[in-house]
């Protein structure tokens, strides 16, 4: 009997621990809690009489986390100045694959030589040393 009793006690305490093993304390899954970010809150309209937003289309008291984060470290963009826009205007605008067409291997290059190196790499000095000639 006291055999029976340890048998049926182990084989109980074996099942209900059995039933503990869902994937351990460290592979279950959590939410993102960086993920999740506030809701604007409800605003009434003052006026009744305006049209029902579309489907899909952002709501305009909405803006996302990182222009909000933006905007507090930053400030609200600030308009140009006259100078800036004149320099823009004048400069033109870039091709769109300007970054990949100068990183491309296949774009034709100039090398200047060991000459123009030694004239970029060589030590600052007094000009005591220097000597001109003139070809001709």
């Amino acid at each position: 009997m006291r055999k029976t009793t340890g048998v049926i006690l182990v084989s109980a305490s074996a099942l209900l621990l059995a039933g503990c093993g869902g994937g351990g304390l460290f592979n279950r899954s959590r939410p993102d809690e960086f993920a999740v970010q506030r809701q604007a809150p409800l605003v009434v309209p003052p006026d009744f009489a305006l049209t029902p937003p579309t489907p899909g289309a952002p709501r305009p008291a909405d803006a996302s986390t990182a222009q909000q984060a933006q905007t507090v470290l930053f400030g609200s963009p600030q308009p140009r100045s006259g100078v800036e826009t004149s320099v823009g205007n004048k400069a033109g605008q870039a091709a769109p694959s300007i970054r990949s067409t100068v990183g491309d291997p296949g774009t034709q290059t100039v090398d200047e030589g060991s000459v123009v190196r030694d004239i970029v790499g060589a030590p600052e000095g007094d000009g005591r040393e220097a000597t001109t000639t003139i070809g001709g």
